[in-house]
């Protein structure tokens, strides 16, 4: 398995834990993803975005929804105000040894650990609205993310992320 953390920052030596601002309650930890959901990570890191994968028990209307007439089975949107920013950033994906990280969740490919890690590797993404096609993954703009965000919540879709709501523009 193969773990990785993503960053803007070209030059990080150890990921030590912490504390993240929206998981309080949790110990200090170092996050990952796995191989399989990096790709939800090719995006500056305060971008707000929805990601979602069309999975077992779509509705038809869902899938018409959400889906449309794309073949794609994976689509994220992002906010329009961010194309530029996305076009022009670099991203530095780092490696991270396995050995000491646990499954925190599953959907997502998330991975934790309670101890200091020195990354194996790093490299630098670019473009990454061209990585995310030759995935054969979709990419959407909008002016606003909330009406989405709302009707996949009141949707049959379960294979979905949310990621920096608190960025999005206001409704």
């Amino acid at each position: 398995m193969r773990l990785f953390h993503f960053s803007e920052e070209c030059s990080i030596e150890r990921f030590v834990p912490r504390v993240k601002a929206n998981r309080t309650n949790m110990p200090p930890v170092v996050w990952a993803i796995d191989e399989e959901h990096e790709f939800t990570f090719f995006f500056p890191r305060k971008c707000p975005r929805i990601v979602y994968t069309r999975s077992e028990g779509l509705t038809e209307a869902d899938n018409h929804l959400f889906f449309g007439l794309t073949s794609c089975n994976i689509v994220i949107t992002v906010e329009t105000g961010w194309y530029d920013r996305i076009k022009k950033v670099s991203i530095y994906r780092y490696e991270l040894p396995a050995e000491s990280f646990q499954l925190f969740d599953e959907t997502a490919g998330y991975y934790i650990s309670t101890e200091t890690i020195t990354p194996l590797s790093v490299q630098t993404l670019t473009n990454p609205l061209d990585l995310l096609m030759a995935r054969d993954i979709e990419v959407r703009f909008t002016s606003n993310l909330h009406p989405l965000r709302e009707a996949i919540l009141q949707s049959s879709l379960t294979d979905f992320g949310i990621h920096q709501f608190n960025q999005a523009s206001a409704q």
